[in-house]
């Protein structure tokens, strides 16, 4: 595997991949890789003739500096990590080299980019599509891949797509999760043993909740999930959402949709840290 800095030099190792006819699948990350990252370059690596992952702190999705500054990063552990799951580039850029000026495109997909996240973290969106069509530009890539447990950025992403044209498919991939059922995410490493299993009750609630669902409205099983994560100590939710799984769009009633998802966010622990799932209840 490459360690490439420079989006020269990533195009100068793309021409002589494509020149040998192989298609290029493209993972992008921000770093603290762990075995939900490894799930996408494997599946890459089996569809694709060459695997570029990029490993790239994203600033301008993060509303909150003190987030960014506590945002793990682990580039020796994640190199190791891509070159065992048969990945053939890590792309590994500095600020200045994806941002040489300062990035002041605006990207704006309502409705699926205004709700849940979208209200809750101002421009996290905007910065999301700036740096992710900065690496399909650069990378020029067949197939990307993406976990569902950024659910409501697969929409956005997927928005973006359509509305610049670009050539790439979108392949969203199941959300792995740890053996007690959290979520796996890099922001966990910020979390001590006994918050992560605290913070395993949110997949618990949430599992619960689909039950739940079956003989109860929609309203009532909103409320079943709110009240028990926040009885819990050291949970807090910030917002739950019970929408179409299309449009992002909060539902009334479980008959308005045939795709119906929870999507949530939760905070967890005394720093707090901010954790995200997604449940199917239709779909």
């Amino acid at each position: 595997m490459k360690l490439i800095h420079t989006i020269e030099g990533l195009r100068r190792e793309l021409e002589a991949l494509r020149a040998e006819g192989k298609k290029i699948g493209l993972v992008p990350t921000m770093g603290a890789l762990h075995e939900g990252h490894a799930s996408l370059v494997r599946r890459s690596v089996e569809e694709n003739g060459a695997t570029v992952v990029s490993v790239f702190l994203n600033p301008t999705q993060f509303n909150d500096k003190t987030d960014l500054e506590k945002y793990p990063r682990t580039l020796d552990a994640d190199c190791a990590l891509l070159e065992s799951c048969g990945a053939d580039i890590a792309f590994a850029p500095s600020v200045e080299e994806m941002y040489p000026e300062p990035d002041t495109r605006v990207f704006s997909y309502p409705p699926v980019d205004t709700v849940m996240e979208g209200a809750w973290r101002p421009g996290h969106f905007n910065g999301v599509c700036q740096i992710v069509s900065k690496l399909f530009v650069a990378v020029q890539p067949d197939r990307a891949y993406f976990g569902e447990k950024d659910f409501q950025q697969i929409a956005v992403i997927r928005a973006m797509v359509k509305d610049l044209k670009m050539k790439v498919e979108i392949v969203p991939c199941p959300v792995v999760r740890e053996a007690s059922g959290l979520a796996m995410s890099s922001r966990n490493t910020l979390l001590t043993a006994e918050e992560r299993a605290v913070a395993a009750n949110i997949y618990g609630v949430l599992s619960k909740s689909r039950n739940f669902a079956t003989n109860h409205t929609l309203q009532e099983t909103h409320r079943y999930v709110v009240d028990a994560l926040n009885a819990i100590v050291g949970l807090e939710v910030q917002y739950f959402a019970i929408v179409d799984g299309n449009t992002l769009q909060e539902l009334k009633h479980w008959s308005d949709s045939d795709y119906v998802v929870g999507c949530i966010t939760v905070f967890c622990g005394s720093q707090p840290i901010r954790l995200i799932d997604h449940i199917k209840y239709k779909g």
